[in-house]
């Protein structure tokens, strides 16, 4: 199996704590696998709801953002499973990880992005253990790469000094960072002014700065964590 280059032969599944961490920790490199025939899938693990205190409104406008990104992305299938935000700890971790293994066994993933397990977001370090459990290839041997991917405001500003974001594998999206720019500006409300981590021009900055490491123009960057092949 090629790393990050070329046409190989994948199955792709992101895990996103909320919707808008799948496009800003790997949007280019899902554009890039769909142009390259791979089948992806999304896994949504928290989103908002009225029992929580959002109006109906906004409730409805956040499903139409998840499904304009499920478009513009070209998402096979998309797994929401609709748990409150910040909540996951109060949650049996048996009952998070039946979930997950729902989604797993469904799509049979070969490669699977993951939060990394040094972002801040207590939710991203839950969803990362969560999914780590159903990547055992004797519960579920399709998955044979897993790799965690970085997200602005929560990877960069992770306090562990043994377990910080060490990226040791690239993807160039040079030819689809725009389109990850455009799909972005769906989570409008999400978004803010530079110097602001969920911006454009931080998104741009470092997709610059992850290209120059690895020899592109523009690049996504993720810790690979395991691959068997």
């Amino acid at each position: 199996m090629r790393s990050g280059c070329g046409r190989i032969s994948l199955r792709t599944m992101v895990i996103a704590p909320h919707p808008d961490d799948e496009l800003l920790g790997c949007g280019g490199t899902l554009l890039r696998r769909k142009a390259e025939g791979t089948e992806l899938a999304w896994l949504i693990v928290t989103g908002i709801s009225e029992a929580a205190g959002y109006s109906a409104e906004a409730v409805a406008a956040r499903d139409a953002e998840i499904a304009q990104v499920a478009a513009r992305v070209g998402f096979d299938q998309v797994f929401n499973l609709r748990l409150a935000t910040a909540r996951l700890d109060e949650l049996p971790r048996a009952d998070l990880v039946r979930r997950f293994s729902s989604a797993f066994e469904a799509f049979a993933p070969t490669e699977v992005l993951v939060p990394h397990p040094s972002d801040v977001h207590t939710d991203h370090r839950l969803v990362f253990e969560t999914a780590a459990a159903c990547t055992k290839w004797f519960r579920y041997p399709s998955v044979t790469r897993v790799l965690a991917y970085e997200t602005l405001s929560e990877t960069e500003f992770g306090l562990d000094a043994d377990s910080y974001f060490r990226p040791n594998f690239y993807v160039d999206i040079s030819r689809y960072l725009e389109a990850k720019l455009e799909a972005l500006t769906i989570y409008r409300s999400e978004l803010g002014q530079f110097p602001f981590p969920r911006s454009a021009e931080a998104v741009r900055a470092l997709a610059s700065l992850r290209g120059a490491t690895a020899g592109f123009r523009a690049a996504e960057a993720f810790q690979l964590l395991r691959e068997r092949h």
